[in-house]
């Protein structure tokens, strides 16, 4: 039953060992239509506010150092993973941020290019950031310890932050969906029903809450470098 119950995260679609199902990742971009971008709409003017919220948010956590060049990759690395929790709602469509694959990809290379970039030109900053302020002596060398073992598991906690949560709420549904077919009391039918169309609900608020996470969380690590 378990093997059964994870299968639904398997790529199942594959031409010449190219797995298809990869693709979903980039196919928010070929559903938005050319009127998008072409004149104003209510859409495009409600998702415009967002960017822009989450832009001057982005810059307020930057401090000084920050930039219309750095709030537009965490902006693009939130509209990424939020497309891709929510295109994972739907049937039958290969959910990639269920997979560390995905979301390791994403994160590794952050954290990396932040702590190479941080050690080369500010060295003292983060030597001084591995002792917090007001340590006693006695107590450093573990403050060392403690905080260097916290940077280097960032990277696995962010993706498998995002990747954890994907998982549950998906094997929540699917739970459910194979439990209704084989039913016969209505009343029981429509409260499993009424109780997938809230989970539903509540995953879609997940979508948007943990790909603003990894965003925010990226921006915080970039920020501790400067």
């Amino acid at each position: 039953m378990m093997t059964n119950l994870f299968s639904v995260f398997d790529p199942s679609t594959s031409i010449l060992n190219l797995s298809l199902n990869w693709l979903s990742t980039f196919l928010g971009l070929f559903l938005i239509p050319m009127s998008y971008w072409l004149m104003p709409n209510r859409f495009q003017l409600i998702w415009n506010n967002i960017l822009l919220t989450l832009h001057k948010e982005f810059k307020t956590l930057l401090g000084p150092s920050g930039h219309n060049g750095s709030t537009l990759m965490f902006i693009s690395l939130f509209s990424l993973i939020m497309f891709n929790n929510f295109l994972g709602l739907f049937p039958y469509i290969f959910t990639s941020t269920s997979h560390l694959t995905l979301t390791l990809t994403l994160a590794f290379p952050l954290w990396l290019s932040f702590m190479l970039y941080g050690w080369i030109n500010h060295t003292q900053h983060m030597f001084a950031h591995l002792v917090p302020q007001g340590t006693p002596p006695v107590l450093m060398p573990f403050m060392v310890c403690i905080e260097t073992i916290s940077n280097v598991i960032r990277p696995g906690t962010l993706a498998g932050r995002l990747t954890a949560n994907m998982i549950a709420g998906h094997l929540l549904l699917t739970l459910l969906g194979n439990t209704g077919p084989v039913t016969t009391n209505y009343i029981i039918l429509s409260v499993i029903l009424t109780t997938q169309i809230a989970l539903l609900v509540l995953e879609s608020a997940v979508a948007i809450i943990q790909s603003y996470v990894f965003a925010v969380l990226s921006t915080l690590y970039s920020s501790e470098v400067n």
